[in-house]
């Protein structure tokens, strides 16, 4: 399966500088310290997303990175899930120094890690996919995506509670938090342009289009209205008329939404490689809109 090109980069990245790191020590530099230490450097907020402290922390973030990024790539584009992985990443890393600031974590704690930025991730795909069903070990059944996410946060908050374990767990809840954020954004910045806030594709209700239709010929007869008033059976006509082009534009771009889904289904069936070259130029423009 065809790993796409964002999510391909960042595995690269990510496996060099490991390699790199276990002969020249590069996390001592590049990765995350307090702010009131002399140790701190702005560039670090991005380059300690890139550095791991063995084996298991870099192969469980970048599977998770695989498994649920390339998923999200395909579904927003390469732009916005980069985009989304760094303010991600930035935002765990600025809750960290947070806790830091107030005496939750170590001052000279050394953070590094791609974890707030994966974490981000899996609320992402949580968040657009609830309901798909997931196998996680060692759980012998499926659980819905929205619960293990929930859960997830669950458990970090409790352990970022105790901080007895060395672990990042408040960078993890920002990572998460700053994921938030970016998409309740995003659906803020849709639901202005008629799509509602269950994805980026679907368009506003019939009802709602009609009602803001009625308002706007009732506001324009009561303030513009000529010498000349037109009768109730004129009247009719033109509301009738506007009626008939918002249903025909609704039922368009339902039918856009249709196929989205549709497309979408099919990667989570058959993975992006599995589209057809139409299907990809659809969800392409989509993800533009």
């Amino acid at each position: 399966m065809r790993i796409p090109v964002v999510v391909r980069t960042l595995l690269l990245i990510n496996l060099a500088a490991f390699i790199i790191d276990q002969f020249l020590h590069i996390s001592n530099v590049l990765g995350l310290y307090y702010i009131g230490t002399p140790f701190f450097h702005v560039y670090q907020f991005i380059t300690y997303m890139f550095m791991h402290g063995g084996f298991s922390h870099i192969f469980f973030n970048m599977f998770a990175l695989w498994m649920f990024g390339r998923i999200m790539e395909q579904v927003w584009g390469p732009k916005r899930f980069l985009l989304y992985y760094l303010v991600c990443g930035i935002g765990a890393g600025v809750v960290q120094e947070a806790g830091q600031a107030f005496g939750l974590i170590n001052p000279m704690a050394n953070t590094i890690g791609a974890s707030g930025a994966v974490f981000g991730i899996l609320l992402a795909f949580g968040m657009t996919f609830p309901n798909e069903r997931l196998f996680i070990i060692p759980i012998p059944f499926p659980i819905k995506a929205k619960y293990f996410v929930a859960f997830y946060a669950i458990i970090e908050i409790f352990e970022a509670l105790s901080m007895a374990d060395g672990v990042a767990h408040l960078a993890h809840l920002g990572g998460m938090l700053f994921g938030l954020i970016m998409i309740l954004i995003w659906r803020n910045q849709a639901r202005r342009t008629h799509m509602t806030g269950d994805n980026f594709w679907r368009t506003s209700t019939y009802e709602d289009v009609t009602s803001n239709y009625d308002r706007g010929t009732k506001k324009q007869g009561g303030w513009f209205s000529s010498k000349k008033q037109e009768t109730p059976a004129e009247n009719l006509h033109v509301a009738d008329g506007g009626r008939a082009a918002d249903y025909e534009y609704n039922a368009r771009r339902r039918q856009e939404n249709d196929e989205i889904d549709r497309i979408l289904a099919k990667i989570r069936q058959h993975g992006y490689a599995g589209l057809t070259a139409e299907e990809k130029q659809r969800l392409f423009d989509a993800s533009k809109k």
